[in-house]
């Protein structure tokens, strides 16, 4: 029934759009590129597009929206320590279809869980990273293959020539890409962690 008082429209929530062309990640520093580079160019199909990277929220926020946001992201990553991880023991995550991808499982993973739940309290829109068996896992991927045997052999081969590799963790990295051809990742800006405890 119509009072003859104008209805007031709700103001319509716009969700917050997401993109696979921007992400939040860890990069290990250049110095410790060399070893990691030289599996992902023999292995790993995405060598250009990606620089070696630990995923904590992807797919994130457009690139016009980072001057907006970093205000809370240097919030959110200021209340987390900055910690030392390493990268020592190979593993694999099978995707379905007889398809793997190989990775580094970084440690100490809870310190990465930690950093990675702060943020995804903060953008809880962005947490596709989460949707696996088991949650969020830190890991550096390095390289897919096929085949359950080809997956466990690589896996082993990679281990026998590996040397665990350490490296501060002491910012996230802001970082998107273009569109093709020029569709390679770049950081576009750091935001540092807190003083280590």
């Amino acid at each position: 029934m119509r009072t003859g008082r104008k209805e007031q429209r709700q103001p319509r929530r716009h969700e917050p759009v997401r993109t696979h062309k921007t992400a939040l990640v860890i990069v290990p520093p250049e110095s410790a590129w060399e070893a990691i580079q030289a599996i992902r160019l023999a292995h790993d199909p995405k060598f250009r597009r990606w620089m070696p990277h630990v995923n904590l929220l992807y797919p994130f926020r457009p690139r016009r929206e980072f001057d907006f946001l970093t205000l809370d992201l240097v919030e959110t990553c200021g209340s987390i320590p900055a910690f030392e991880a390493t990268l020592a023991e190979f593993q694999a995550f099978e995707h379905g279809g007889g398809r793997f991808t190989l990775f580094l499982e970084v440690q100490p993973a809870e310190a990465v869980r930690r950093f990675h739940e702060a943020l995804r309290k903060r953008f809880p829109d962005c947490d596709e990273v989460s949707n696996f068996p088991g949650g969020y896992r830190p890991h550096l991927s390095v390289g897919q293959t096929e085949g359950r045997d080809n997956a466990e052999r690589l896996r082993e081969e990679l281990q026998a020539g590996w040397k665990p590799l350490a490296f501060a963790v002491r910012d996230a990295c802001l970082i998107w890409r273009a569109d093709p051809p020029e569709d390679v990742f770049r950081v576009e800006r750091r935001i540092p962690l807190g003083a280590p405890r």
